[in-house]
Formats: C-alpha cells, structure tokens, sequence
C-alpha cells in the first residue's frame, strides 16, 4: 500500500485518467475530489460491499433455479 501526505488543494494522480484533489478537512474527515473518465466507475467501499452481496445473491438465485429447473427437466424424461 502507497501512503501519502498531500496538503489542502494538492493533486494525486492515478494513471492517466484519474486526479484526486483534497478539498477539505472538518475535523477527521477528509474530503475528496475525484475526477476520471465515465468508463471508470468510482464507489464507496460500503457501497460496492453491498453490490457484491447483491451479485453474489443473484448468482445463487440464478444458480438455485438452474438446478431446478433441470431436476424437473429429468422428471419429464
């Protein structure tokens, strides 16, 4: 893991595409400016989590009525 200090209004950039600015600070938080092309999404770690979990779900779902759906698929033979 890369740690940086960057002062109010300093830049990082990531790549090419991606420059995060710090904007603010209010006691201890930081706040961020992120800027990068539409094709590279940017989300908030809890917010992905709860994406993967959905994903994750999904695919039981879709795997669950696979499966059953070839069980009674058997049945019918």
């Amino acid at each position: 893991m890369l740690v940086l200090r960057r002062k109010l209004g300093e830049v990082i950039r990531i790549g090419t595409g991606v420059t995060v600015r710090v904007l603010e600070f209010r006691g201890n938080q930081v706040h961020l400016g992120l800027e990068a092309p539409p094709e590279v999404k940017i989300f908030r770690e809890e917010v992905y989590r709860a994406m993967q979990r959905e994903e994750q779900a999904a695919d039981r779902t879709f795997e669950n009525g696979a499966s059953q759906t070839l069980t009674a698929a058997r049945h019918l033979e």
